[in-house]
């Protein structure tokens, strides 16, 4: 029924308004199998669900040939490229394995045009976007009904530091890895930008100029303000080796964690504590 546009999204609409609508879903779901990709949960090599077990147990790395899964269900989701593997620079890597690196561009473009693009944006940039601050709350939320399989892990409103980490990939020593593959290389080169920017201010060769350096320092130190106090937050549950017992289900797994995870009210029904 979902398939048909007029059940899905109500009458009234033309064609070409129905169109649109299902092509962006369309892009949105196909994002969505992406990331699960990342995850192990799916993959190009077989078809159906291929991991959903608990703690990482048994997991096989060698039936992800086309498109390799992530090492530890840790996937970064950040707004600016810091690093290699977060999940804007793997779905442009998942693109290439599932079609040709030659219609890379004309891929892209497709994905991104079914996302709002602002004007001259380029198009891995509206990805990055919609994949940063939409995809968990606007599409993954709403798919799953508020009870999440990919968790986001988020620094707070800065979102100086996010990540996607898969619940059945999770075990007691993904916080740990968080913070020593993720948290704590950010901050240095958190550190390193802030510096930069410093002497460019200093250097600048115009009021206007330095007027910009001033601002993107300003929010680089609160993001770093905030990434610390995440740092101190991450150690302290990483500490604890919470573990998970999936058949008490989503809602109470995803309540340990405190004020680590987005969106806890809409999940658990509760503030963090």
């Amino acid at each position: 029924m979902t398939s048909n546009p007029h059940y899905r999204y109500g009458p009234g609409k033309t064609g070409e308004e129905y169109e649109s609508l299902q092509r962006t879903d369309t892009i949105k779901e196909l994002i969505s199998y992406a990331i699960g990709c990342m995850m192990g949960r799916y993959s190009l090599d077989e078809p159906g669900l291929i991991y959903a077990y608990n703690g990482n147990e048994g997991f096989d790395p060698s039936r992800y040939t086309t498109f390799p899964a992530d090492e530890d269900g840790i996937v970064p989701v950040m707004d600016d490229d810091w690093f290699e593997d977060d999940a804007t620079n793997r779905f442009e890597e998942f693109i290439k394995a599932a079609w040709s690196p030659e219609t890379l561009d004309e891929n892209l473009k497709f994905v991104a045009d079914s996302l709002d693009p602002k004007r001259g944006e380029a198009s891995i940039d509206t990805i990055r976007r919609f994949i940063s601050q939409k995809f968990f709350k606007d599409h993954h939320l709403k798919v799953y009904k508020k009870r999440p399989i990919y968790w986001l892990f988020s620094s707070g409103k800065k979102r100086a530091f996010e990540c996607l980490v898969y619940l059945h990939r999770y075990n007691e020593n993904t916080l740990a890895r968080m913070r020593a593959m993720y948290v704590t290389p950010l901050q240095g080169k958190y550190n390193a930008r802030i510096d930069y920017l410093d002497k460019e201010k200093d250097n600048a060769g115009s009021a206007t100029a330095a007027r910009k350096l001033q601002k993107e320092l300003d929010t680089m130190r609160k993001k770093q303000q905030e990434l610390r106090e995440f740092d101190e937050l991450l150690r302290h549950y990483a500490d604890q080796r919470i573990p998970l017992d999936l058949d008490d289900g989503v809602k109470v797994n995803y309540g340990k964690f405190g004020k680590l995870l987005a969106e806890v009210k809409a999940v658990t029904g509760k503030k963090p504590e």
